[in-house]
């Protein structure tokens, strides 16, 4: 491999099950506290934070107002309530990360999006279930919360339920009063 490229192989699925179709989540340091559920997503332009999450770190008070109007894939679009700079620590190496403020509940606790992703240099790799950036020393490797991802995304299974005419409801009903 030349000096300085990142690689995935074959042997990093191991452990993952197969098949899936899970986002990359991991837990991440947000100013030295663990949050859990964060979610890296290459397709988002912004890094986005809950003010539920804020709040539990103590940080109102470094919230900078401003509202700006994030967009998603569908159109749909969420007024954010203010900017927070936190240090985001990941696998040993932290950066300052602008995260825009929403109040909506999300199945997760943070995103980090592209600002970030080409912040660290980083490769988010859905199908292995780990992202890897280059250190000065070294390619870090953050390996995946599958679970954490299923439970996230659960499609609940849906089960059909057949519409019964009246001579069949009729029938069951005699069946249930015959016993």
């Amino acid at each position: 491999m030349p000096e300085g490229s990142l690689s995935f192989n074959d042997e990093e699925v191991e452990g993952i099950s197969q098949p899936h179709n899970d986002a990359l989540v991991f837990s991440i340091l947000l100013n030295n506290v663990q949050v859990k559920r964060v979610l890296v997503d290459p397709c988002s332009s912004a890094n986005i934070i809950r003010s539920r999450v804020v709040e539990q770190l103590g940080l109102q008070d470094q919230i900078v107002p401003a509202a700006q109007v994030l967009k998603s894939f569908n159109m749909a679009s969420e007024t954010t309530k203010g900017d927070i700079i936190l240090w985001a620590n990941v696998a040993g190496t932290i950066k300052d990360t602008k995260f825009h403020m929403i109040e909506r509940d999300m199945g997760y606790n943070a995103l980090l999006g592209r600002p970030w992703i080409h912040n660290m240099k980083a490769v988010p790799l859905t199908l292995h279930q780990m992202l890897k950036f280059p250190t000065s020393d070294d390619v870090k490797i953050v390996y995946r919360e599958q679970h954490a991802a299923k439970e996230m995304f659960l499609v609940d299974e849906v089960t059909l339920i057949s519409i019964l005419s009246a001579s069949e409801r009729s029938s069951i009903k005699r069946k249930q009063e015959a016993k």
